[in-house]
């Protein structure tokens, strides 16, 4: 079987009408893989088809938003082993020795959680 019957057979499965241009799929996945790494490409051709049926876009809207992850890919500079900016492992302080008994009141008076009463702030009950 090859990657056209595969598309069809799984499309019947999957209960859908659509066509798909399995070469700019196969391009997107493979440019995505090399320029990124291991398991994008498969994740940037799921993301282009999500995309394409939530907008229903048309073979021309397609290739567009291809484009788009294809430049996203091309200009990837961060090495695939390269840690996430945003996922930080900040050394955490050992404060074992401190007493936070009242820290859980406090963090409520902080953010406008109250003292955690059933009155308002006249002092009525709620």
């Amino acid at each position: 079987m090859n990657l056209h019957d595969w598309i069809d057979e799984l499309s019947d499965v999957l209960d859908l009408e659509t066509e798909v241009d399995e070469g700019l799929l196969a391009d997107l996945d493979e440019l995505v893989h090399d320029s990124v790494g291991r398991g994008s490409g498969p994740v940037a051709t799921y993301l282009l088809g999500y995309a394409a049926g939530s907008r229903a876009a048309g073979p021309a809207d397609v290739e567009r938003m291809a484009a788009a992850a294809q430049a996203l890919a091309e200009g990837w500079d961060r090495p695939a082993d390269a840690p996430d900016p945003d996922d930080v492992d900040d050394d955490v302080p050992d404060d074992r020795g401190i007493d936070h008994t009242g820290d859980l009141a406090d963090a409520g008076d902080a953010t406008g959680g109250g003292t955690g009463d059933d009155t308002d702030d006249e002092g009525d009950a709620r």
